[in-house]
């Protein structure tokens, strides 16, 4: 097997357990829930294909919804995600986005961080509005997008400086 691989099983393992375990258990004021599992989708390699990425994302999302009796609402958030994610690093990156995603945990810049965010945001308005699925809470909806979405983002640009590798 090689590298990359293993650290993309270890990386899917991790981060489930940790949505189920920990972050499925934080809803602070009764109403905001990370869900940096989505960390996966978003720091998948660049060099492969788009169906394998929506395939894998379909099965990362499946797994949340069978722990969480979800009924495919995370399935759903991570098949769209996976399906823009290419268009969101062109937004973010420019149409070079290859050459400069080498390495995207290197270090935390501007152009990270509106990647991260956008894909977030998408996920969380996919993720709450087939959750809820009433237009008659919309105010909640939104609410709940724009304060787990900050929540989430927070989270993710944590974890994601704690895995980048250490300057020799």
């Amino acid at each position: 097997m090689n590298n990359t691989l293993l650290i993309n099983i270890f990386r899917f393992v991790i981060l489930i357990l940790l949505q189920v375990v920990l972050f499925n258990n934080i809803e602070l004021f009764g109403f905001i829930t990370p869900y940096p599992y989505i960390l996966f989708i978003i720091l998948y390699p660049l060099n492969t294909n788009k169906a394998g990425l929506i395939t894998i994302s379909f099965f990362l999302g499946l797994i949340l919804d069978i722990f969480n009796n979800s009924g495919g609402v995370h399935a759903a958030a991570c098949v769209m995600l996976a399906y823009f994610r290419e268009s969101f690093l062109k937004i973010s990156f420019g149409v070079s986005y290859e050459y400069h995603m080498l390495r995207i945990t290197n270090k935390i810049s501007s152009e990270l961080i509106t990647y991260v965010a956008i894909s977030v945001i998408l996920h969380h308005i996919v993720l709450l509005f087939l959750e809820i699925f009433s237009f008659g809470f919309i105010f909640e909806i939104l609410l709940r997008i724009l304060t787990s979405s900050v929540f989430t983002i927070i989270i993710i640009l944590i974890m994601i400086s704690l895995i980048k590798p250490s300057k020799k």
